[in-house]
């Protein structure tokens, strides 16, 4: 067994035993300056969400992730629809 198929599959067994959904996510609430900044900074580095938090004062690669994950992934696309239409 080659070192990245030892390291896949020993990153895969330590792995948590409970898993959280992803829609049970809260939405993070970024301002537009952050947003600027993981925008700029995804285009740069792609998603090595601990290098863009350390550019981001306060949040962690765990929050940068998850409001990518909110804004391009499409199991939220309709909450975000939903909520759009809630606030006009």
């Amino acid at each position: 067994m080659d070192r990245l198929r030892r390291k896949q599959a020993k990153t895969s067994t330590t792995c948590c035993s409970e898993e959280v959904s992803s829609i049970e996510w809260e939405f993070i609430n970024m301002s537009e300056q952050e947003e600027d900044l993981i925008y700029r900074m995804y285009k740069l580095v792609g998603d090595r969400w601990a290098l863009i938090a350390g550019r981001v004062p306060g949040r962690k690669a765990e929050e940068i992730e998850r409001f990518w994950i909110m804004r391009h992934g499409e199991v939220f696309a309709s909450r975000r629809k939903e909520l759009k239409r809630h606030n006009s």
